[in-house]
Formats: structure tokens, C-alpha cells, sequence
């Protein structure tokens, strides 16, 4: 029996999978019920932009002018407060001529941040590149040496010491988390009854308690002539509780993890800490990635707490830059608005560095 083939007319190109339009005709467009929700959405959008640009840009003020924004109040924005105020709530009450030290010092902590979040320079260096970028910081930011003029800690403030905070807290708070989740998984009891009362006992009172706790009650059980500066009793305070919060996000990642790794470790005779380090680890904090970023975006933003405890970082310097000039007080919305796209800028960061991890590890 003879099979005769024909031929059939070619099939028209599929449509493109990646670019602005697929993105749009997959996530805004990709139903009727989509497509409507959409145009809504966006109609509604571009009318908040359009009410508000008369009073955000039309009609706002961005001169240092306090008259020219009084005039103005309430028809327009004054962008002048931060013309003015702006130097006060970014650098706190540090001093104004040696500004220039802690604008170095941050740069230079953010910029080592930012090679230590590139898998490239994952090395042994890092550390030491750690080491000494901690040491010219505080060496900038406190002085008393190459003819530095000494600051105290107590004048540290605004957005340096908003980062100093969370950078420090982090670097110590995840190792310790890390530990305090193995320890509750352990098999020796001791050590999980004492890592569970500490997750407990942090998790059960506010950050603010911690704080208060850490600068005005630790003194009172100190030694005679031993005293800890308050900066060094808050960043131990945060990385405690942000580490117990922590504990418990990377535990849930062991949790995830089947047994049969573990149990293949085992046949192939690796150590408990080999395998914590080659196995389990690293698939267990790969799981758990979005919330382990959930919580340091948290202890960028709970930094702001440390104004009951007289360190005035961003928010801090914004109420002590608007308190004491009673003219510049009205426009406080503005100078909120102001701190606040800073607040976002950095948040979004680590949240787009928390997608681009998760795209690595193939998480999602």
C-alpha cells in the first residue's frame, strides 16, 4: 500500500517571547478581563500624575526662599526646605565643616557592599577587604588620628549612620542566625532549649524595648568604671533582634530541605559541619532568599527606632532639622517626601538584588 505525503503551508512565525511588547501582552494584555483592568489601572495613574504635578513641579518652589514658599503654601511644594535643610538631614548633627568624612566613609562602605553582593569576588580577600574598609571608616568617622578632629559617637547622624547601622547589623546578625537555626535543629538538648529561649525572648517584646534595654538598663549591670558607648550598645541591640527574626527564616529553609541529603552526606562519610557547608547550607539559604532580604529591608527601615536612644539618623535628622527652625516647620510633607525616596531607593535595591539571586539559584 502506497502512503502519499503531501505538503502543507508553513506555519506563521511565532510571536516574540522577550521584549517590551511580549512583557506587556503576557503580565497587562493577556485577557480581556487583563486588558480592561489594565486601561483602568493606567487611566487612574496617569490622572494622579497630572493632579499632582501642578502642585509637585507647576507651581513648586525650589529655591531657599521662605517667603516665595509661604506665598505658595498650599498651592505648591517647597523644595527650598531641602535647598536649606537638606545638608542637616542627611549628615545629622556631625559637624558641617568635616562633612566631607562621612560622605567618604560611606561611600566607601556602600562600594564595598556592593563588590561583596558580585559572586566574582567571593575569595578569601574579602574578608581582609572587609577589615580594612571597617577601619578608615571608623578611623573617618570618629578621627583623633592623622590630624582628624575627634566626633563623637553621639554626633553621628543622618543617612551614615543609617547605613552604618544596617550594614554592621546585618554583617553580624546572619552568621548568628545562621548558628542560633542549626543549634535549634540540634540534637543535643542543651543547645536547643538555649537557642530556642533566645529566639523567644527576642521575638516576644518589640525592637524598641530591645533599644531602650541595650542604652539605659545594660549600664546599670556594668562593672564600676566600665562604660559602653551608646552606638556600640544599639548596633549589638539590633543585630540580636534582627539575628532572632532571622533564625527562624533560615530554619524554615533547613526544614525544606528532604532528609536524603543528609543522609547521603552521611554515606559518603562528610562531617556534620561538611555537610551544613556543602550540602545543606547552601540549599537551605537559596530557598529561603526573598524572606532572608524581607528582613534586612526591615532592619534598614527599624534603624529608625534609635531616636528614642539620642542618635539622630535619617528620620532622626529630619525632625531635629525642622524642630529647631520653627519657619521651615510647615513644609515637613516635603522634606518627608524627601527621605522617603531615599527609604525607596534603597529598599528597591536590595529587592532587585534579591530577584536577580533568586534567578541564579533558579528559585522562584
Amino acid at each position: 500500500m502506497t502512503t502519499l505525503f503531501k505538503s502543507t503551508e508553513a506555519r506563521p512565525m511565532p510571536g516574540r517571547s522577550t521584549g517590551p511588547m511580549a512583557w506587556l501582552r503576557a503580565n497587562l494584555f493577556s485577557s480581556l478581563g487583563n486588558s480592561l483592568m489594565s486601561f483602568v489601572l493606567l487611566a487612574l495613574g496617569l490622572w494622579v500624575v497630572l493632579a499632582s504635578m501642578d502642585w509637585a513641579v507647576l507651581s513648586a518652589v525650589f529655591a531657599a526662599n521662605l517667603q516665595a514658599c509661604n506665598d505658595m503654601r498650599g498651592a505648591g511644594a517647597c523644595w527650598g526646605v531641602i535647598t536649606e535643610k537638606g545638608r542637616l538631614i542627611v549628615m545629622g548633627r556631625y559637624p558641617e565643616v568635616e562633612h566631607w568624612r562621612p560622605v567618604i566613609a560611606t561611600a566607601l562602605m556602600l562600594g564595598v557592599v556592593v563588590i561583596s553582593c558580585m559572586p566574582r569576588f567571593w575569595n578569601k580577600t574579602l574578608p581582609l577587604v572587609w577589615a580594612a574598609m571597617l577601619a578608615v571608616y571608623f578611623l573617618l568617622m570618629k578621627g583623633g588620628y592623622f590630624g582628624l578632629t575627634d566626633v563623637d559617637t553621639d554626633q553621628w547622624g543622618g543617612l551614615p549612620l543609617t547605613v552604618m547601622l544596617t550594614v554592621i547589623s546585618m554583617v553580624l546578625a546572619f552568621p548568628l542566625a545562621i548558628f542560633v537555626a542549626l543549634g535549634r535543629r540540634s540534637n543535643m538538648p542543651a543547645i536547643r532549649t538555649l537557642c530556642t529561649l533566645y529566639v523567644e525572648l527576642i521575638r516576644g517584646v518589640p525592637l524598641i524595648t530591645v533599644l531602650f534595654m541595650a542604652s539605659f538598663m545594660l549600664p546599670l549591670f556594668m562593672p564600676e568604671g566600665v562604660k559602653i558607648v551608646v552606638l556600640v550598645r544599639v548596633v549589638v541591640g539590633i543585630s540580636l533582634f534582627s539575628a532572632a527574626y532571622m533564625a527562624e527564616v533560615v530554619r524554615g529553609g533547613l526544614q525544606a530541605l528532604p532528609k536524603g541529603q543528609t543522609e547521603a552526606a552521611a554515606t559518603l562519610g562528610l562531617s556534620y559541619w561538611q555537610t551544613q557547608r556543602m550540602i545543606v547550607l547552601p540549599q537551605a539559604l537559596a530557598t529561603v532568599v526573598p524572606s532572608i532580604m524581607n528582613t534586612f529591608i526591615g532592619l534598614f527601615k527599624d534603624t529608625s527606632l534609635v531616636t528614642i536612644v539620642s542618635l539622630y539618623e535619617l528620620t532622626g535628622a529630619l525632625g531635629l532639622a525642622l524642630n529647631s527652625d520653627a519657619d521651615w516647620r510647615p513644609f515637613k510633607i516635603e522634606a518627608y517626601l524627601f527621605i522617603t525616596f531615599i527609604y525607596f531607593a534603597f529598599c528597591f535595591a536590595m529587592s532587585r538584588y534579591s530577584l536577580w539571586i533568586e534567578e541564579r539559584t533558579a528559585v522562584s
